[in-house]
């Protein structure tokens, strides 16, 4: 079978260029297009540092995974340029806006940006592409590849109450939702932590893990499907949960799905959410450290024992909490070093 156009000219960009990126498509020429076109040419005399480019860390994101885009040569125009996430068929997979790593001063001067995003754990594997958006017009696009992961799966049979929670029609727990979808599709602009995040408990025992395709069964014999957003530490009642990094409390409050609730903002369009939690530490609009404590540990809301729900949303997308611990996404000297690399 021949590859698709789409295909073709990622497997030219990645054979060419790696994946640092230059000026692939000028903004001008690249309106209304849906395949990337060949890498173009700067002029001999031309200084290549002069060029607005960008870069991927890393390039080869799994599934549920984060990444981050680091952009030099653009204006910094808060809120207008954005990156969209698209897989190798060009379906859009996630979006978040660029934001200034320094103050920029002047508006429109150039600095460095930089963008986090998430892969969901229900992405096609294979070549991806990343595209800069000035508006809806295409500025810049370098590829990537999206490397193959597998999930676990389980079972968890709920009794009646659970059930209730999860079946039960209830306008709190619309309302509940549209506010949660609000507050993780908002980006500020302040930099509260951009280093390595640490696990919000000390215990290592985990009852469930990202991505674990589940099977919910009700106690009528029906069955009903989700995916789980973040890990679970199985962790006894009344055990202290500490911010995983330094964030500012964006909500503290009690929920019906997931009970007593604390989410963090930690990075533009960055949040760690702490759920069933016994009892509350900190109310909103709170700057905490890393380390400080949020609460205890619970079994409030759907919950089928005490534990502690750590979840971690890029751009609004679940992202796993493990890849937050083990680099820091925001590394001003790794991005900048990937965007002088030849």
């Amino acid at each position: 079978m021949r590859a698709s156009p789409f295909r073709r000219a990622l497997l030219v960009l990645l054979f060419l260029g790696g994946l640092l990126c230059r000026p692939l498509i000028p903004a001008q020429g690249n309106q209304g297009r849906e395949d990337p076109g060949p890498p173009s040419v700067p002029p001999a005399e031309t200084d290549p540092r002069e060029e607005p480019r960008i870069a991927v860390l890393p390039g080869n994101p799994k599934p549920g995974e984060p990444f981050t885009l680091g952009a030099l040569g653009l204006p910094a125009r808060d809120g207008e340029l954005k990156a969209l996430l698209l897989d190798e068929d060009g379906k859009p997979l996630n979006r978040a806006s660029l934001f200034p790593l320094e103050d920029p001063g002047d508006p429109s001067a150039s600095t460095l940006m930089a963008a986090v995003l998430a892969v969901p754990s229900t992405a096609k594997t294979g070549l991806g592409l990343v595209r800069v958006l000035d508006g809806e017009k295409a500025l810049l696009e370098i590829p990537l590849i999206i490397d193959k992961r597998d999930f676990a799966s389980e079972v968890i049979d709920l009794n009646q109450g659970n059930t209730d929670i999860r079946t039960r029609p209830d306008p709190r727990k619309i309302r509940e939702s549209e506010e949660l979808r609000a507050i993780l599709a908002h980006t500020g602009r302040e930099i509260f932590s951009s280093g390595p995040f640490h696990a919000p408990v000390a215990s290592t025992r985990r009852t469930s893990f990202f991505g674990d395709r589940r099977i919910y069964r009700y106690v009528n014999g029906s069955r009903d499907t989700a995916i789980h957003a973040g890990v679970d530490y199985g962790v006894p009642l009344g055990t202290e949960v500490r911010a995983c990094a330094r964030g500012r409390v964006v909500m503290a409050r009690e929920r019906i799905v997931t009970g007593n609730s604390v989410i963090l903002e930690h990075l533009p369009g960055v949040y760690s959410l702490y759920y069933h939690l016994d009892s509350l530490a900190v109310s909103e609009g709170d700057l905490v450290e890393t380390g400080a404590p949020l609460g205890n540990s619970g079994s409030t809301g759907l919950s089928t024992g005490p534990h502690l729900h750590w979840e971690i949303r890029a751009a609004g997308e679940n992202a796993d909490p493990d890849a937050f611990v083990e680099r820091a996404v925001l590394d001003k000297e790794a991005i900048l070093g990937k965007l002088v690399t030849r």
